[in-house]
């Protein structure tokens, strides 16, 4: 049946198309989704809303039901982090012109353009590389499309991943180079570093690349980059790194490490955690023409005009993008997060080198005081305590007696969100600037309290040892937060 408001919805139309892609119905489209995932029957939707003041009063209703994690003690992260966001920002992006012109076209740039040339020449700065795309969805989106770049300039078809990832981005990832490059995972030891004799043992002249990230999905920073950077090279592979740049001011990037392609999320530059997170992925690389002409995503430069001293700023190399070749496009490209970007480009400008090395160091420092109070409760285990970790930690509450479900609802019984629950045993813990010591002394005493086994002593004892860890892990840069 046909309608008059879908586009080719005509029987005869929808059979020509599904024809040329060789399926046979459109419910082959959605072969991918599992059948538990796929609605069988019609949406469950409420009558009709009488008027707009019965409709506001609903979705108000609905809107209350949020708790925002600025209305509690949060330690949730797992992508979307809490970060201190100056005011400024805001102030900024709001503006009409930045805030409503779709994708920056010249009918309707009023300095879009350049806010965006500046964001790509920060983020090159502090990446130590050359050239830096404008952003694209998300971080997910970036290092799928790194992947791909990988394969189109080696040819190959194999790609090895190292150290934790997300499941969600390991799913996005997967999704966006099926067909083109397949995957083989080296998970993380025990301790939280790579295996490297694992990576040895798959690394071959088949393989595009070493995908690894920094942190990774658990808060590691991994000191292997290097070396990972020789493996490929050595076989005629790339490297791959994903990188959180808020790291920057105090971690080598990943540049001078040897990486080929650096990718990595925005959100951390200046966006709130907005139910979600605003996101924007970046990818950087060398001014060599063999990366920048693979990247199908919008580069912006600068050039003179024919006004002595007056400069224009748009599209660099427009004809490798998808806008350009259409069907003939390396990838489809699609609308940038370009509001992100500048949302970045004024938090970069805000923060300049010492205020990254400042807030870089703050967020050490607080993780590092967090893992040595949480590991010092009797029950409470941090497998990779003793590698170097930004941001985010695994806790194992597993000789507890109780499991992360039942520790969550104890923490938000109490106004906390003690961290995202990995599985039943671990808890993914997240501490950045915005905490201060006396909330990471709140966390470690919300596990410390609860009775444990009679093996671990009193719940008094428990928190007198919490206490004592507590004191002798206290660094003087966890007094506050830093901004």
């Amino acid at each position: 049946m046909s309608h008059p408001y879908i586009p080719n919805a005509v029987p005869a139309v929808k059979a020509a198309m599904l024809e040329a892609i060789g399926l046979s119905s459109t419910e082959e489209l959605y072969r991918a989704i599992p059948a538990a995932l796929r609605m069988d029957r019609p949406l469950d939707l409420p009558a009709p809303a009488r008027s707009e003041a019965e409709l506001l009063r609903h979705v108000r209703g609905i809107l209350a039901r949020n708790v925002s994690t600025q209305d509690t003690l949060s330690f949730l992260g797992g992508g979307t982090f809490p970060h201190h966001v100056p005011a400024v920002v805001d102030e900024v992006i709001n503006r009409g012109e930045f805030l409503t012109a779709y994708a920056g076209e010249p009918y309707e740039d009023h300095g879009r353009f350049q806010a965006l040339f500046e964001y790509c020449s920060q983020m090159a700065e502090l990446l130590e590389l050359d050239v830096v795309n404008v952003p694209v969805y998300d971080g997910f989106q970036a290092a799928a499309t790194a992947l791909r770049m990988a394969g189109r300039l080696t040819g190959r078809r194999d790609v090895v991943t190292v150290g934790a990832i997300g499941a969600d981005k390991r799913s996005r990832i997967d999704d966006y180079v099926a067909g083109a490059l397949d995957i083989v995972a080296i998970p993380p030891a025990r301790n939280g570093t790579i295996d490297r004799a694992a990576v040895r043992a798959v690394i071959d002249e088949n393989v595009a690349a070493i995908y690894v990230e920094t942190p990774d999905y658990h808060g590691v920073l991994h000191t292997e980059i290097a070396a990972l950077a020789d493996m490929a090279h050595d076989v005629g592979a790339e490297l791959v790194v994903s990188c959180d740049p808020i790291s920057l001011g105090v971690v080598a990037s990943p540049a001078t490490l040897g990486a080929d392609i650096v990718c990595g999320d925005i959100q951390s530059l200046g966006v709130h955690q907005w139910f979600g997170g605003g996101h924007g992925g970046y990818i950087a690389v060398r001014d060599d023409p063999r990366y920048v002409m693979e990247l199908p995503s919008r580069l912006f430069g600068i050039a003179a005009t024919t006004v002595p001293g007056e400069y224009g700023f748009g599209d660099v190399a427009y004809e490798r993008t998808s806008f350009a070749v259409r069907e003939e496009g390396k990838e489809w490209v699609g609308t940038a997060a370009a509001l992100w970007g500048i949302a970045a480009a004024v938090y970069l400008s805000l923060m300049g080198p010492a205020g990254m090395s400042e807030v870089g160091e703050t967020i050490l420092a607080h993780t590092r005081y967090a893992i040595k109070g949480l590991a010092g409760v009797p029950g409470l285990a941090v497998p990779s305590e003793h590698a170097p970790h930004f941001r985010e930690f695994v806790v194992d509450v597993s000789e507890t007696g109780r499991n992360t479900a039942d520790w969550i609802a104890t923490g938000r019984s109490v106004g906390i969100e003690p961290g995202i629950a990995l599985d039943a045993a671990r808890l993914l813990v997240c501490v950045t600037e915005i905490h201060s010591k006396a909330d990471i002394d709140r966390l470690t005493e919300l596990f410390a309290a609860p009775p444990h086994p009679a093996r671990h002593g009193s719940a008094a004892a428990v928190t007198a040892a919490v206490a004592a860890v507590a004191a002798a892990a206290t660094p003087a840069a966890t007094e506050g937060s830093a901004r």
